[in-house]
């Protein structure tokens, strides 16, 4: 949450047991042969993804950016290989009524700078009408590219929420590999932080020992109200754009009624 405790020195219930470095050393030491098998399999699953076949289909589909209608191949910036966000859209929503998980991980990579330096361009897909979707972009200050893929066809358009990785040869573009819900936590750095800390995420479906403070259901880390609190509900908005300045100024909140 945005907030902190009205009493910082009340301490939540339940705590993980005080013991000796020593013994904290040995208990971590157990857990480390645990997380280096994890790693393995990691690098075991990317290089299953690296062997993956791949969906050739037509690059010189339009897409519409801030100069128009491009062909997708404008995407790669003369780079071999583009990540693309498909982030979701409700026509019509104020800004903070946009999607909680979709604005998470597209605040996630506010700069692909380490991407590009490995031949790797990175854009934002969405099926809003551009107008509304540069408004939104210019207030959420991304600095990444945008494109509007309103009634284009899958791969490029389709389904939102997914990452999706494509290769180019030359003219012709491949799809090789897309992945949504969990899939697409990899971004989130803000998650694998919390996943090394004592009360995790804060999120119901954690395994926490008995007497740990209870847990929210996910919007705990997508929407909040203007007080900080977790909720979905009509009074509601992604937590990471409401970092902004220009975000101060609540006009509305939540999802408008007439969105798909």
């Amino acid at each position: 949450m945005t907030t902190t405790p009205n009493d910082p020195t009340t301490a939540r219930p339940g705590r993980p047991p005080v013991v000796d470095l020593a013994t904290w050393q040995a208990a971590r030491d157990e857990l480390l042969v645990r997380e280096k098998a994890y790693t393995r399999e990691g690098d075991a699953l990317a290089a299953a993804r690296r062997r993956l076949p791949m969906v050739e289909f037509d690059g010189t589909v339009e897409v519409v950016g801030p100069e128009g209608p491009v062909p997708f191949l404008d995407l790669f910036q003369g780079r071999d290989e583009l990540v693309v966000y498909k982030h979701m859209w409700y026509d019509g929503a104020p800004h903070q009524g946009q999607c909680e998980g979709c604005t998470t991980t597209a605040w996630h990579v506010k700069d692909a700078v380490y991407l590009n330096a490995r031949g790797v361009s990175y854009a934002v897909l969405t099926t809003g009408p551009w107008d509304e979707v540069a408004a939104y972009v210019e207030f959420m200050g991304y600095t990444e590219p945008w494109y509007s893929v309103r009634d284009v066809d899958a791969p490029v358009g389709g389904e939102m929420g997914y990452l999706t990785c494509f290769l180019r040869d030359g003219d012709r573009v491949f799809l090789t590999y897309s992945t949504t819900g969990r899939g697409n936590e990899r971004v989130n750095g803000s998650l694998g932080l919390l996943d090394m800390t004592p009360y995790g995420r804060g999120e119901t479906w954690e395994d926490n020992p008995e007497g740990w403070p209870k847990g929210d259901s996910p919007c705990w880390s997508w929407r909040s109200d203007a007080a900080g609190n977790p909720t979905w509900g009509p009074t509601s908005r992604p937590i990471p754009q409401w970092t902004r300045p220009e975000a101060t100024p609540v006009q509305t909140l939540g999802r408008q009624s007439h969105h798909h």
